[in-house]
């Protein structure tokens, strides 16, 4: 589920891409000037990058590789936690608990 401040982000670049294309188009066939032309296709650009930069930061999800190595550093934990001499079953039971509830939206 995307923020309602991205969504504006994207809304508001669709809108930009389109007049820009419109506006590079009538600029060029009205007066051939440059200057506008290009103008507006650096508008246009700046929006494509303020697009990618908003779907960049707003991404929440999680490489693989970085979920793999929490489980391994969670389960080398637990292997500390039952040579100390905590009951496993009760760990895991207390772990598969917490995972539950982390996972609650």
């Amino acid at each position: 589920m995307t923020s309602p401040a991205v969504r504006t982000i994207r809304i508001s670049c669709i809108v930009i891409f389109v007049l820009g294309i419109a506006g590079m188009i009538i600029s060029s066939i009205a007066g051939n000037n440059v200057g506008v032309v290009t103008t507006i296709g650096v508008t246009t650009a700046i929006a494509a990058l303020v697009l990618l930069i908003a779907n960049v930061s707003s991404n929440q999800d999680q490489l693989e590789v970085f979920s793999e190595a929490n489980a391994q550093i969670l389960e080398r934990q637990i292997a500390e936690l039952i040579k100390s001499g905590t009951d496993e079953t009760a760990l895991r039971s207390i772990v598969r608990d917490a995972t539950k509830l982390g996972r609650q939206p």
